[in-house]
């Protein structure tokens, strides 16, 4: 009897554990209300124009095809492949994306004959580097991450600064500093 009582009251415990565990991750977070953002964070748009300048400076010519993008757009984009014609391009619905709180953007190259390229191999500057690699190199210099580095889907036009900051906290009001 008293096994059972010991059993029962560990159960009570493991599950009062969980349900505190469970219950802090799923209240409101202690964040105040702020209107979602309309536009790139200023230091990701400084650091962007940075990128297209320095990867200039090597003879190579970076477009951005994509910067902020709102929550409408980012759901279009995840229905490509789905429920929309076109391949899957994105896992992230709308609100699931650094996009959609202003702190990526996906590039591309230019070719030498003006052509908007996503070739990982292509060497327009003639130095026996990948053009991209070389501007992968240099937008982590700048502090921007990789979608080339993630482990699942690889998304090798992506570049992203966080901040520190996860898409659970943006989605919940959380925003980086300003630039000063």
């Amino acid at each position: 009897m008293l096994k059972r009582i010991n059993r029962l009251l560990l159960t009570i415990l493991i599950a009062s554990i969980f349900a505190m565990i469970i219950y802090q991750y799923l209240k409101p977070a202690d964040f105040e209300e702020v209107p979602p953002p309309t536009a790139l964070h200023p230091l990701v748009a400084e650091k962007k124009e940075e990128l297209i300048a320095l990867a200039a400076d090597k003879g190579i010519n970076v477009v951005i095809t994509q910067d902020f993008r709102s929550i409408e757009e980012q759901d279009a984009l995840y229905e490509k492949g789905r429920t929309a014609e076109g391949n899957i391009v994105t896992h992230a619905k709308g609100g699931e994306s650094y996009h959609n709180f202003g702190l990526a953007l996906d590039f591309a190259l230019m070719s030498v004959d003006g052509q908007v390229i996503w070739d990982m191999n292509y060497d327009g500057n003639g130095n026996s580097r990948a053009d991209w690699m070389e501007v992968v190199e240099i937008a982590k210099d700048l502090g921007f991450k990789w979608g080339g580095d993630w482990t699942q889907f690889k998304d090798y036009p992506h570049l992203q600064m966080d901040f520190g900051l996860s898409i659970w906290e943006l989605q919940r009001g959380k925003r980086p500093p300003e630039v000063e």
